[in-house]
This record gives C-alpha cells, sequence and structure tokens, in this order.
C-alpha cells in the first residue's frame, strides 16, 4: 500500500500531452495590489481625508467626475487599479473638505482605501 502511494505521484507526472512545455502560473485577470507598510497606509487616507478640492485636484489630476449638489460635492478619481470617491462638505462657514471617501477596483469589488490613495497618486 506504502509502495503504491510513493509510485501514484510519478506516474501521473508522466501523463499529459505536452512534452517539454514548462507550467506557468496563470496571470490575473485584474492587477492585484501591492501590500503597503501600515504606515504609509495611514499617510495615504490622511491625502485625502479633510483636504479641499483644490488639494486633490493637485494630487491626482483632473477628477473623472465633479457633482455639486446643494453645498455637498463629489469628486471622482479613477486611475488602472482603482476609483476614489470623495465627498466634501462644508465645514461651518470655511470651505468644502473631505469628510468621506470610497473605494473600489476598476470592476467594483473592494479594494484598501490607502492603496487606492496612494495607486492614484504614483500616477503619471
Amino acid at each position: 500500500m506504502r509502495l503504491i502511494a510513493l509510485a501514484a505521484p510519478l506516474l501521473l507526472a508522466g501523463c499529459g500531452s505536452g512534452e517539454g512545455q514548462v507550467a506557468r502560473p496563470a496571470r490575473a485577470a485584474h492587477p492585484i495590489p501591492i501590500p503597503v507598510a501600515p504606515t504609509a497606509l495611514a499617510a495615504g487616507v490622511n491625502r485625502v481625508q479633510g483636504q479641499n478640492a483644490a488639494r486633490l485636484i493637485a494630487q491626482f489630476g483632473t477628477p473623472r467626475i465633479d457633482l455639486q449638489e446643494g453645498t455637498a460635492r463629489k469628486l471622482q478619481f479613477a486611475g488602472p487599479i482603482c476609483v476614489l470617491d470623495a465627498y466634501l462638505y462644508p465645514q461651518g462657514r470655511g470651505e468644502a473638505l473631505v469628510t468621506h471617501i470610497d473605494t473600489r477596483q476598476r470592476d467594483g469589488t473592494p479594494i484598501d482605501q490607502a492603496s487606492c490613495v496612494l495607486a492614484l497618486a504614483r500616477r503619471p
């Protein structure tokens, strides 16, 4: 019985029609974000939270969507990896600042907010 268990992998290794072919790992359908150190993650979200529209545009470029609704404003920035929605609301009598962000991968699946912010900030 032990001999069969040891020989089975060897027998299966000889199966297949692809002589000389090297197995290659499958490519991911979507880019996989590179993990970032926790301190860099916190710095990523801080690049957006509490910022005004001008600072966001300076960081990420022209927004894909710039929507004003009453006193609130939504700016959407998109890159090859993810989409960032920044919601700005007036603070007292001052200008509107980011109070909430949503992030997602291009296909709609979740992505860490800080990773998305850092990915968008790296755009040329």
